[in-house]
Formats: structure tokens, C-alpha cells, sequence
């Protein structure tokens, strides 16, 4: 091996170690925990942390954009000196990030469990507004085991067609797993809107994404405000979202990411288990598929 080669070898490695999707997932639950903060402002004067929250979320966007350019940037280097192949990413992998099992710890046979949530229905009450459906009437025994597992469920429902099993996996959900599917989903979507695509999204594939998953997502979400998909989209394809001063329903945007990741695999034609971190790394498509 020569010492160019040696050396593209090195950066294409060091570009492989960024911790895009570690970032883009931490970012995502930034901006969930700055929602949640906002609509309990709608009841309170303090502002309960989000200025902090806020000024935490743009040094996480700031540092996301950073590795971005520094990929972009050895990416172009490599090309440069004619190492075209290693210019080449491989197939992203960071889309994983969101969904690695957190570390469960060990109770001791003497320690206390913590108490359930007391926080009242307003996980169900919402579900139900966004999707139609009604709670079952006896509380399910099986609940998620977490929130990755629960994103398979619901694209499975979505893929699926039905309403009523998507408002089921939900409803089976409690609130913290359910919000939770904001920052599980968020390296997922971008993921897979580039499978679709053929290429990482931009700015200019807004309206595309837009009209590949608009209708199936009203159709399962019939309640859920438009602006928060045309949100979530902007987000995938990097596009600046402007800051409002309130927040709508911070279960809204959790349940839409987890609907549009169920959409977007149905376009691609994969299956829930393609989601599982340990499963086999789903192949992008050399050319574009018709997003129509």
C-alpha cells in the first residue's frame, strides 16, 4: 500500500468515527425536551429551563453541521487525489444511534421501584385525537419494551394499513416511551428519505418527501396539525425551522416521525425488521426511486 493510499485509508476510517448519528439523536431529544418545556409553559410563567434548553439545541445543531462539513470536506479531499472509491461513503450506519438498547440497570432485591406516572391520560386522550382511534378498553398487559421496539410496531401498523392496530401499538405506549420516538427515529428518517431519493437529502427535496408520504400520513393520522410533517421533513432535509414562540402538543411530533418512518419504509418496500440495529445493513439504491 502506498503512502497516498495509506493515508485515505486513515481518513476515510476517521470519517467513518464521527459521531454523526450520536449527535443528530441527542439533538433530537433537545428538541423534544424543549417542546414538552413549552407546552407546560402554556400553564406557567417560570420559563422552567428552556432558555437553557434552547441555547444547548443550537451548540448540538451548530456541532451536527460541523461534522457534516468535515465529512463533506474529506470526502472532497479524497476525490482530490484521485482516491475516487474512498471518496465514496459506505452505507450510512449511524441511523442506528437512536435505536441501541440504553443500559438497563440491575435492581437490587431490597431497592424500591420507582413509581408509575402520574401525570393522567393525556398520552391516550392525545393519541386518540391524532389517530381516531379509542384506547382498548382494558389497559393492555404488554407494554413496549422501549422505544425502538415500539417504532417497529407502528411502522408495522402502518405498513399494515391499519388504523386501528396503529392506534393500538400506541396507545399500548406510555408517555416517556412514546416522546421518546422523536429522538429514536430522527437518524432513521434521514436515512431512509435518502434511500428513497438516491442521494442525501437537501433542500430541494422537500416538496418530493412531501408528496411521497403527505397523504398516507393524513390518512393514519387524520387529527395531527399539517405543519408538524412539513416540520419534520424540513428537519430531514436540513432546512432551518424557524423557532415559534409556543410549541403545539409535544406527543404530535413523536407519533408523526413514528408514522413517517413506517411510510417511508412501505415506499422502499422493507419490513419493520430492517430497524433492529443488529440486522443486516439495508442497501441504498444506485438510482432514485419514483416518489410519486
Amino acid at each position: 500500500m502506498s503512502l497516498i493510499q495509506e493515508l485515505g485509508a486513515q481518513l476515510r476510517a476517521t470519517s467513518d468515527e464521527l459521531p454523526t448519528g450520536l449527535v443528530s439523536a441527542a439533538l433530537e431529544k433537545l428538541r423534544s425536551a424543549t417542546e414538552i418545556l413549552m407546552w407546560v409553559r402554556e400553564t406557567s410563567v417560570d420559563p422552567v429551563g428552556v432558555p437553557q434548553l434552547g441555547n444547548a439545541t443550537e451548540h448540538a445543531e451548530k456541532a451536527a453541521a460541523a461534522l457534516r462539513i468535515a465529512q463533506d470536506a474529506i470526502a472532497t479531499y479524497l476525490a482530490s487525489i484521485g482516491m475516487t472509491a474512498d471518496a465514496s461513503a459506505p452505507p450510512d450506519s449511524d441511523w442506528k444511534a437512536g435505536l441501541e438498547r440504553p443500559e438497563v440497570k440491575q435492581e437490587k432485591p431490597d431497592e424500591e421501584k420507582p413509581e408509575g406516572e402520574k401525570l393522567g391520560p393525556w398520552w391516550h386522550e392525545r393519541v386518540k385525537k391524532l389517530t381516531g382511534e379509542d384506547a382498548p378498553a382494558e389497559e393492555s398487559k404488554e407494554q413496549q419494551a422501549d422505544t425502538a421496539e415500539l417504532l417497529r410496531r407502528v411502522a408495522n401498523g402502518v405498513r399494515s394499513g391499519d388504523k386501528a392496530r396503529l392506534g393500538r401499538e400506541l396507545h399500548s405506549a406510555n408517555a416517556a416511551t412514546g416522546l421518546a420516538l422523536s429522538a429514536a427515529s430522527a437518524p432513521v428518517l434521514h436515512r431512509l428519505a435518502g434511500d428513497l431519493l438516491g442521494h442525501e437529502p437537501g433542500p430541494g427535496d422537500v416538496e418530493r418527501l412531501r408528496t411521497a408520504s403527505a397523504g398516507r400520513v393524513r390518512s393514519l393520522l387524520p387529527g395531527t396539525p399539517p405543519a408538524v410533517l412539513d416540520t419534520l421533513i424540513a428537519r430531514i432535509c436540513r432546512v432551518p425551522v424557524a423557532q415559534q414562540g409556543q410549541s403545539g402538543h409535544p406527543a404530535d411530533n413523536a407519533v408523526t416521525a413514528g408514522v413517517l418512518t413506517g411510510v417511508l419504509l412501505a415506499r422502499l418496500g422493507r419490513d419493520a425488521n430492517t430497524l433492529d440495529p443488529n440486522a443486516p445493513e439495508p442497501l441504498r439504491r444506485p438510482e432514485a426511486a419514483d416518489a410519486r
